[in-house]
């Protein structure tokens, strides 16, 4: 079981909290966690391909899965049912529940350079977006979407009465993006930006319509100073997860370490132990007291640098305290 890049904790609105996570190995797994930390696994699916994606119903009955195999699936957790809810193409890269006050969606991204959106009454997606590239990474916070492409390309949506673009820009980074994250308005707690993290240890604050010029900017991490000649190892920032509470973020690479970070002191807050594998994802719970972090092969070094003696693990550590803004003023 190698991680993929999935680690959603189910909605606050369940009165226990439980994680679900997709794998290579074309499994998605759900797990209870309890009060004192303790996981007892509960179900699990199959696809015939890697699982790419997953992501929670906004009442927590249902997970949708997004593969390799073309398709993206609907668990309902109470049933245990498991049934087809999409198709591309191509691999789905990426689903998100798009839940707003007029329509409810699946909204699908995949590498056949499609977005779509699903009304799950249909076998038809209700829409079809032609995107410029293979479909990234993605993230969805009602009333925005933001989808990363090849070749650099992020599309900001607006999904408010129907899905529509808002904006397109170039990536603030060089090199070929791998996650991005919405993050709120301090005040409104409506969406206002993201955060987009590349292969080349580097992560972009990006404003959607910044104030200032100045408030978006980009920052390295995941990397390692090399002991000969002041060489510098870089490695991929392979998920971003802002905590839920305190707005802080953290990011997970393929230097096997997770970062905890105040963009607006513009400054770090605690950079963990290496482990002997990569970080492939990452996420806060609901409340914003619990990390989830993945420790797995990600392919970043291909298929020559997968050992099969090394198991993927997953990791929860109690975050709340670590997690508060700087008290430097930014």
């Amino acid at each position: 079981m190698t991680v993929s890049a999935v680690w959603p904790f189910s909605p606050g609105v369940l009165p226990s909290t439980f994680i679900v996570v997709g794998s290579w190995d074309n499994n998605v797994r759900c797990w209870e966690v309890q009060q004192d930390g303790q996981t007892i696994p509960k179900a699990q699916q199959t696809h015939t391909g890697p699982v790419m994606d997953v992501a929670w119903s906004d009442d927590g009955t249902k997970v949708f899965t997004a593969s390799c195999d073309k398709s993206a699936k609907m668990w309902d957790l109470g049933s245990n049912q498991f049934v087809q809810v999409a198709q591309h193409d191509a691999p789905i890269k990426t689903c998100h529940w798009v839940k707003a006050p007029n329509y409810n969606c699946l909204m699908t991204g995949s590498w056949d350079k499609t977005l779509k959106f699903w009304d799950l009454r249909s076998s038809n997606p209700m829409l079809v977006i032609n995107l410029p590239e293979r479909c990234y990474c993605a993230d969805v916070v009602y009333p925005m979407a933001v989808v990363g492409t090849a070749g650099r390309q992020v599309i900001i949506y607006t999904l408010e009465t129907e899905p529509r673009e808002f904006k397109r820009i170039e990536s603030p980074l060089k090199f070929q993006h791998r996650c991005v994250s919405i993050f709120p308005d301090k005040k409104t707690s409506a969406p206002t930006g993201f955060a987009l993290g590349s292969i080349e240890g580097r992560v972009a604050i990006h404003y959607v319509n910044p104030q200032n010029p100045k408030d978006n900017f980009t920052f390295k991490c995941h990397r390692s100073n090399g002991t000969t000649g002041g060489v510098q190892d870089i490695y991929a920032v392979n998920g971003i997860a802002f905590h839920p509470v305190h707005g802080t973020l953290a990011t997970v690479g393929s230097d096997g370490r997770f970062s905890f970070w105040d963009k607006d002191a513009r400054t770090k807050l605690k950079t963990s132990e290496q482990l002997d594998q990569p970080i492939s994802s990452c996420g806060f719970n609901a409340q914003g007291n619990i990390f989830g972090y993945a420790s797995s092969y990600d392919w970043s070094k291909g298929h020559e640098g997968y050992d099969a003696q090394k198991k993927p693990h997953l990791f929860l550590r109690s975050c709340y305290e670590e997690l508060k803004p700087s008290q430097k003023k930014s």
